[in-house]
C-alpha cells in the first residue's frame, strides 16, 4: 500500500518539518560554521606549544630578572613561593576569593593564584619584597605599622599591595576609594577600620614610595 499524505496517520514514516523548522535549523548551521571558521582563522598559526615538561622560563620580579623551570600548569603564586622562596605572598583559597596572594602585574593588582607563571611573561611582577625601597617601607606599610591595620598579619602582603596600588594611582583616595579596594580581600581578624585609616593616613602622607612611578 502506498504511503499518505494524510496528517492523520498516526505512524509517519518521516517526521513532519515545518517550514519554520526548516529556516531555523538551516540557520543554526550555517552561524555554527561561520563561528568555527572565525576562531579557527584566528587562532595564531604558530602559536609555541610548551610542556607538559618543565620549561626555561624568565620573568622581571621586583626589578630582576630570574629564570627558573617551570611547567605550563604553574602558578605565579606557586612560582613566587616555592623556588623562588619569596613567601610573603599568601595563598589562602587558591581560587581567586580571598586576595591573600595580590601582587602587582605591571603596577595592576593581580591574583597570583589564578595567573599563570608563563602568563606573567614580558610584564613586571611586584610582590611586597619589592615594595619597600631597601630599608625605607613605603607609605602604605609604614602606615600599616602604625596605625596596628594587621592581626595574624595572614592576609596584610595583599592587603598592602592592593591598598598601595591605590595610593600610588590616586594620591587624594577617599574613604569609599579604600573599601572598593579591599572589597575582596578577606580579613578573618576584622581589622578592616585600621587598614581604612592606614591607607588614609599614607595618601595623606604622599602616598608614593622613592622610586615608585
Amino acid at each position: 500500500m502506498a504511503p499518505t499524505d494524510d496528517d492523520s496517520d498516526s505512524n509517519p514514516i518521516l517526521p513532519r518539518l515545518s517550514r519554520r523548522a526548516f529556516f531555523t535549523g538551516a540557520g543554526a548551521s550555517a552561524l555554527t560554521a561561520t563561528l568555527a571558521r572565525s576562531v579557527a582563522e584566528a587562532a595564531p598559526a604558530s602559536a609555541a606549544v610548551v610542556g607538559p615538561e618543565p620549561v626555561p622560563l624568565s620573568l622581571s620580579i621586583n626589578g630582576r630578572t630570574v629564570t627558573v623551570q617551570a611547567d605550563p600548569s604553574t602558578t605565579l603564586a606557586e612560582l613566587l613561593r616555592n623556588p623562588l622562596e619569596l613567601t610573603g605572598t599568601k595563598v589562602g583559597c587558591d581560587r581567586g576569593a580571598c586576595s591573600a596572594c595580590t601582587v602587582w602585574l605591571d603596577g595592576e593588582v593581580a591574583a597570583s593564584c589564578m595567573t599563570l607563571a608563563f602568563d606573567a611573561r614580558g610584564r613586571k611582577v611586584t610582590t611586597i619584597e619589592g615594595l619597600a625601597q631597601g630599608d625605607e617601607l613605603h607609605p602604605v606599610q609604614r602606615a600599616f605599622v602604625e596605625n596596628d591595620a594587621m592581626q595574624c598579619g595572614f592576609c596584610t602582603p595583599g592587603m598592602v599591595m592592593s591598598c598601595a596600588a591605590l595610593v600610588e594611582r590616586n594620591p587624594q583616595c577617599t574613604l569609599d576609594d579604600v573599601k572598593q579596594a579591599v572589597s575582596g580581600h578577606l580579613c578573618r581578624c576584622g581589622t578592616y577600620p585600621n587598614v581604612f585609616k592606614a591607607t588614609l593616613a599614607a595618601a595623606k602622607g604622599g602616598g608614593k614610595a622613592k622610586g615608585n612611578s
